[in-house]
């Protein structure tokens, strides 16, 4: 695809989750663009990796290790990002991790974990960045920015044994369309996207091994397992998503998909809500896997 890579050099952009995955991919690609990068991540040894590797092909970058719902860390990146480069033209809202399992076998500590990185480290960096880049467009009518939030098809659907991955993936959805629609009310010049994809091969399934202390439950290793299969098996790479998100942005799209041949799962439950409807078959198509995971969680 034809992405306009112009059009970004110069420009900066904000990364969090930057050290490995769709961060990275996008790092990367801005990165050959031109761009000014200012990069997230909590693993320091990946952060340090990508931004060395960056420096050395010439690029602007900051790195900064950051625990994204932190509040007073966002901030921090948020002063980082105009003591060295001004503004941002992009922020990407990337950071997340994974969980599984039956949704009441979650720790309380569970779902905080989830919640805090999924969707406070969305929302505080919605909350940091976009009056900085709403205060740029007012002082300047050339000024152009752009909120980028990483939610997920599990944003769209509801997959069973992984409900508070799920719950986190729909307010980002939400958090992202009421964004779009408050910025609509006061500005032209800043915009919002919500990524969502499907099974992309990330570090995302690693991040469930850090769910908590003790043995998985036996619907939590086995809906670790099946996560590590299905990304690990995704025909849509990181990179390939990237310029997905890059394209989309060109296109001025605010929904971008990894498959959007997914969708058919997201029109059923559509039609399920208008239709009050039960919430209908999510294995239909693949009825062996239902098969297994109702063995493997005892049913």
């Amino acid at each position: 695809m034809e992405l306009h890579g112009a059009a970004y050099a110069g420009r900066t952009a904000v990364i969090t989750g930057a050290g490995s995955g769709i961060g990275l991919a996008c790092a990367q690609l801005a990165a050959r663009f031109g761009m000014n990068l200012v990069l997230a991540d909590i693993q320091q040894a990946a952060l340090d990796a990508v931004v060395s590797a960056l420096q050395s092909a010439g690029t602007k970058v900051v790195g900064r290790w950051v625990d994204v719902s932190n509040v007073a860390q966002m901030e921090a990146l948020a002063d980082a990002t105009l003591q060295r480069f001004g503004v941002p033209h992009l922020v990407f809202n990337n950071a997340g991790v994974g969980s599984a399992g039956l949704i009441w076998e979650a720790s309380a500590q569970e779902w905080e974990r989830v919640l805090g990185v999924n969707l406070m480290g969305v929302a505080h960096g919605v909350r940091v960045f976009t009056p900085l880049m709403l205060q740029a467009a007012a002082a300047d009518p050339v000024y152009r920015g752009h909120i980028v939030n990483t939610a997920s098809m599990a944003g769209l659907v509801n997959a069973p044994n992984m409900g508070v991955y799920n719950a986190s993936k729909h307010a980002v959805v939400s958090l992202s369309e009421t964004l779009y629609q408050d910025l609509a009310l006061v500005t032209s010049q800043v915009r919002a996207s919500v990524v969502c994809p499907f099974f992309v091969p990330t570090g995302i399934a690693a991040s469930l091994q850090q769910a908590g202390a003790g043995a998985p439950t036996p619907s939590q290793a086995v809906g670790q397992a099946m996560l590590e299969k299905a990304t690990a098996a995704g025909k849509v790479s990181a990179d390939a998503l990237a310029e997905q998100i890059f394209a989309g942005l060109d296109r001025g799209d605010f929904y971008i998909y990894s498959h959007p041949q997914a969708l058919a799962s997201v029109q059923q439950r559509m039609d399920d809500i208008v239709q009050a409807r039960k919430p209908g078959d999510p294995f239909a198509h693949k009825p062996a896997l239902g098969t297994q995971l109702r063995k493997a969680v005892g049913a």
